[in-house]
């Protein structure tokens, strides 16, 4: 990359696209939170947290690292130099999750828009694709601006959830910390948690194209941890004002803002939550679509067209949102998501840490190549 990258785009991009893949559905309700750091109490939920943020620092800077290293900025090319022929396992466990989580976001940006407005659920899953869409087919830089901007408005917003909390039950949030709980199963929920979104250090490998060397690289990873975690941290220690009560709740994030009494941020925050989605959407459906365009350009030597990234993205949303529903395949996926999370650390994590950490190591001194 050339060296009018910024400081920006080489250290904190990264990070902040990492976090608007793995934000979207349950962690900006609060829900995986309830679900996986909850049962081991106040102080086991944040060890867990903590752990889970580690796991993603080590595995971004391993995968940024190694695709400086290799110059593999796309999906494709990342695991055909990892694995070799067997790189076609990485892309059918990833459409079988694109499939689900499109889905899943379809549905959840469809309540939103209807718990916002009144509007039938259809009206909010068409905006989401829309944006997702839209956003999608102007590439790189459209997307980039998208993590960058949405990124900041985010954080805005959990800042304030923060603020308001301790001022309306802050209380309830410090006395939730003192009791001696006990703190069993919180490396299970920590590592389980890391595992299950661990995927989106790839799907974010076309924001490493601005590494200008593998220190960068490095930095960049260990940042990623930290920004994708600290707006559920937040969100976490919130949530204890309610402890044990609010595990149970399907939408912790609403419940609690019903605390709160303020309509207006009611509706920020869902705002907010909708973003969300269209990030993780944008996300998913850009990693594709950058796979694709590498493809257009060996064969065509030019990049690829905004129209067709636009239709790819579009067959994506209508295959998944609504013909994959319609025919039971999202249900059926579901069932097997857990197995389709083994199968990215049996594909991605434990090549990276065992054959690419060998790699890396060999080629320490070396400058970033290209490997067949």
């Amino acid at each position: 990359m050339s060296g009018r990258s910024t400081w920006f785009q080489r250290y904190l991009l990264p990070g902040l696209a990492f976090k608007s893949v793995v934000i979207g559905g349950g962690y900006a309700t609060g829900r995986e939170l309830a679900e996986f750091f909850m049962p081991s109490g106040p102080w086991g939920g944040v060890e867990g947290m903590l752990l889970a943020m580690l796991i993603w620092s080590l595995v971004c800077a391993a995968t940024f690292m190694f695709a400086q290293a290799t110059r593999s900025f796309e999906y494709q090319r990342f695991f055909r130099t990892l694995l070799g022929p067997l790189w076609g396992l990485f892309e059918a466990a990833y459409v079988l999750f694109l499939v689900l989580i499109l889905a899943v976001f379809g549905a959840a940006a469809g309540a939103i828009v209807q718990a916002m407005t009144g509007a039938p659920l259809i009206v909010g899953t068409l905006c989401l694709m829309a944006g997702t869409g839209i956003v999608a087919a102007f590439g790189n830089g459209a997307v980039e601006r998208l993590f960058k901007w949405a990124s900041l408005f985010l954080y805005s917003v959990y800042a304030l959830f923060l603020v308001f909390s301790f001022s309306t039950f802050g209380d309830r949030i410090l006395s939730g910390f003192e009791p001696e709980v006990a703190t069993t199963g919180w490396a299970l929920g920590g590592l389980t948690y890391a595992g299950y979104n661990i995927v989106g250090a790839v799907i974010v490998l076309p924001v490493a194209r601005h590494f200008l060397s593998r220190r960068d690289a490095l930095v960049a990873g260990v940042l990623a941890g930290p920004l994708a975690m600290l707006p559920a941290l937040l969100f976490f220690v919130c949530m204890v004002a309610w402890y044990p009560s609010i595990a149970t709740e399907t939408l912790p994030s609403d419940y609690m803002l019903r605390q709160l009494g303020r309509p207006w941020f009611h509706l920020l925050f869902q705002a907010m939550i909708f973003l969300a989605l269209l990030e993780s959407g944008v996300g998913a459906v850009h990693a594709i679509n950058e796979r694709v365009s590498a493809a257009w350009r060996a064969r065509r030597q030019s990049g690829l067209p905004v129209q067709a990234r636009l239709l790819i993205a579009t067959v994506l949303l209508v295959g998944s949102i609504f013909i994959a529903d319609r025919f039971g395949l999202v249900a059926l996926i579901a069932q097997g998501y857990r197995a389709l999370s083994w199968l990215f650390l049996l594909v991605y994590v434990l090549p990276l840490l065992t054959l690419g950490g060998a790699w890396l190591w060999r080629h320490r001194s070396a400058p970033a190549t290209a490997v067949p």
